[in-house]
């Protein structure tokens, strides 16, 4: 059975010691590492997970085989044979890869995962304001599986709490390691998996994660992860901020200027241009909004 999640009054700090001069400096810019105290949490035992993906919806449990390249396509990523529950119970010799998604659905892992980003938010709050859409991850994975080349939509913190993990992780900044029609494409509804090329070789960061260290990946940043020689368990904390949700936005509409054959400036590149875009779509949302309650 699943723990129950703490009273109010539980207030440890679960996210060790943040530095305000560091997020500062990196956050939403480059990846750092910080500490976490839930490398011994039952939440994360095991037999938890087991319970855990029992009560999640289906379509909240992702699963397939480790046994990937770098580079995988999507539509024929190969399957394990299994359930969710026996890829849990058997993860340490079934060479497979598991993810249990919003976990927030759950009161003991949302009380977590709230715990955790109050004291991110602590910090970020001042950078980047407006913390939303709060959302939880636990990814269980085999020795030596891998997870493909891809990005993510979120900020977010990678807290490992069993095992190790290497992570190769990309200047999302980097327009010749990620193009801005890419992105585009990502945030317009493209699948998360991209295609590594030889080009990608020594450049990035790597990050050998360890129990009790937590990686911060800036959003769409590209990365792909190796697991160590044991099971690896780690508990993704993700959210949104009023700064990421109006790039998705600029990013979207410069898709829709590209399909109609022009060449709009890329997102970050003028905060006029961008603040421009920004009202002229919320202003067709707004006409949309109201032209959709006028009676018929």
């Amino acid at each position: 059975m699943i723990a129950k999640a703490p009273q109010p009054a539980d207030r440890r700090t679960l996210m060790g010691r943040l530095s305000p001069g560091a997020f500062a400096v990196n956050f939403n810019r480059k990846p750092f590492v910080i500490q976490h105290q839930l490398a011994d949490h039952n939440l994360f035992d095991l037999r938890a997970l087991v319970e855990l993906s029992r009560q999640l919806p289906a379509d909240s449990v992702e699963y397939n085989s480790g046994d990937l390249p770098v580079t995988q396509d999507p539509d024929s990523t190969p399957m394990n044979g299994l359930s969710p529950e026996e890829t849990i119970r058997r993860i340490q010799d079934c060479r497979s890869w598991l993810v249990l998604k919003n976990v927030e659905q759950h009161p003991a892992y949302r009380h977590l995962l709230d715990q955790c980003l109050d004291e991110i938010q602590s910090v970020t709050e001042k950078i980047a304001p407006g913390m939303t859409q709060r959302e939880g991850f636990i990814f269980v994975s085999s020795p030596g599986s891998v997870t493909p080349y891809h990005i993510d939509p979120e900020n977010n913190f990678l807290l490992q709490i069993r095992g190790q993990k290497q992570v190769h992780l990309y200047d999302p900044l980097d327009r010749e390691v990620i193009s801005e029609k890419a992105i585009e494409d990502f945030f317009a509804g493209g699948h998360r998996n991209l295609s590594f090329h030889d080009g990608l070789h020594g450049r990035g960061y790597w990050f050998n994660l360890k129990p009790g260290q937590a990686l911060h990946f800036p959003v769409v940043a590209p990365h792909w992860v190796q697991n160590g020689d044991e099971v690896s368990v780690s508990f993704s904390i993700t959210f949104q901020t009023q700064d990421s949700l109006r790039r998705q936005t600029l990013h979207r509409f410069n898709r829709r200027l590209r399909r109609w054959g022009l060449k709009p400036s890329p997102v970050g590149f003028s905060d006029s241009r961008d603040t421009a875009k920004f009202h002229f779509v919320n202003a067709i949302r707004q006409t949309t909004r109201l032209w959709r309650r006028q009676p018929t």
